[in-house]
């Protein structure tokens, strides 16, 4: 049986309307529906998306990506924001592990969240994600010794770290050193309970398509945790003003660096594994 092709990460939302207003603006298009991600796919021949639900736009309200699976529901696995100032975030996780599609919880680890590994909001979200069987996705970047705590502390629950790692750009030009984090990424290689998400690889070459320049750090991030801990995806519609969603697909799936095997896992068979999840 083929491996399904699934993208570990990908955005969709509507325009900005009153009865679903955006909080913050999104860099992008004016609105990427369900349907217009699903064209992008089948253009493609990517069978299924993890859907994470918009937290720029719409903070914790998942209720347009739960629509999106509603109308699409063998093509989208969906994931939340949580927020770890919610005395009730426990509840809230369970009950979203209750709804039809819902693989997994994100927590955005920007300044309003506690760099402290002990806090109590943070571990209310990664006991009860355990408890729920649903890997914890961390945006987390420059804070990677703190996940490597976390980890330490619920060796449980899955921890998938988004997008290398690495902070990148909505739209050109690149930081002068994209890379300057690479060693706290390779170091938390060591947590057994971390995966990494190589979302949005493509948007740190300063050399465009075919991407030549990313290989040696990403080679170097996949050696470190075996190609078993590691999950392509876009990082659509973040990536829009870099690259095209053809060009992000192609980098990985024609890529003569990875065997037929390793592409599989890579491009699906780690996602389906790691969210206990595969597209209809």
């Amino acid at each position: 049986m083929r491996t399904p092709v699934i993208d570990a990460q990908v955005h969709v939302y509507e325009r900005n309307h009153p009865g679903r207003p955006w909080v913050d603006a999104l860099a992008g298009p004016p609105e990427v529906t369900a349907e217009d991600q699903v064209a992008a796919m089948d253009a493609v021949g990517v069978d299924g998306a993890l859907l994470v639900s918009v937290h720029l736009m719409y903070r914790y309200d998942a209720s347009y990506a739960i629509e999106a699976h509603r109308r699409f529901p063998g093509r989208f696995g969906l994931i939340k924001p949580v927020d770890a100032a919610d005395p009730a975030v426990a509840e809230v996780i369970a009950d979203w592990a209750a709804l039809p599609g819902t693989v997994a919880v994100r927590l955005m680890m920007r300044d309003d969240v506690s760099r402290d590994p002990a806090d109590p909001g943070i571990g209310r979200i990664l006991s009860a994600a355990g408890r729920q069987g649903m890997p914890v996705n961390l945006l987390a970047y420059g804070r990677l010794g703190q996940v490597a705590d976390l980890a330490a502390r619920y060796p449980d629950t899955q921890i998938v770290v988004d997008h290398l790692g690495i902070s990148q750009p909505f739209h050109p030009p690149l930081q002068p050193d994209p890379w300057a984090d690479l060693p706290a990424v390779l170091a938390l290689a060591q947590a057994p309970n971390v995966a990494i998400k190589l979302t949005g690889a493509c948007t740190l070459s300063a050399q465009g398509a075919p991407f030549d320049d990313i290989w040696g750090p990403v080679g170097r991030i996949i050696d470190a945790y075996g190609i078993g801990r590691c999950l392509w995806g876009t990082d659509w519609t973040r990536a829009v003003a870099l690259l095209t969603y053809a060009q992000g697909v192609a980098a990985f799936r024609d890529n003569p660096r990875f065997s037929a095997e390793e592409r599989a896992a890579l491009m699906g068979g780690n996602a389906q594994r790691l969210y206990r999840w595969s597209p209809a």
